[in-house]
């Protein structure tokens, strides 16, 4: 290795070795994707873990909830950073009613920071029922049980 290539094999390593704890404490939800739980025992156990903000960050016009997590980089599904909690069951206090139609059944799941064909392979390999939608292409991809 020459001399110049040492400081920089160096660097990397150190800055790895920095974010293993960071990813270590990374709180894996991916059991809950069996789609078999309800909107409201989802989204409880992120408030009640103090995982999210227990007062959605946005209101869609057809009242999926969005839930910003506390900190950023703290949570994972599949091995993807959340970066934010959905859920919506009508007649249910935890969620707020959007402006427009209610979507007709419950709702529940996440958006992380991965591309889509990634999350989809992931998802195929551990078996679930979730389904997969682009958010942002390339960027952030919703996993949803129900809707």
């Amino acid at each position: 290795m020459s001399k110049h290539r040492a400081p920089v094999v160096t660097l990397v390593a150190g800055v790895a070795a920095m974010l293993v704890p960071a990813f270590a404490h990374a709180e894996p939800h991916d059991q809950q994707f069996d789609c078999t739980s309800s909107p409201h025992a989802f989204v409880s156990s992120f408030i009640n873990e103090r995982w999210i903000d227990p007062k959605p960050s946005r209101v869609e016009s057809n009242s999926v909830n969005a839930f910003r997590p506390v900190q950023k980089g703290q949570l994972s599904a599949f091995g993807f950073p959340i970066y934010m909690v959905l859920g919506y069951e009508r007649d249910d206090a935890l969620f707020h009613r959007g402006s427009g139609k209610e979507i007709d059944s419950p709702l529940y799941g996440v958006i992380v920071s991965a591309p889509e064909d990634s999350v989809r392979l992931r998802l195929r390999e551990a078996n679930s029922d979730a389904t997969v939608e682009t958010v942002v292409p390339l960027l952030l991809t919703a996993i949803v049980c129900g809707g």
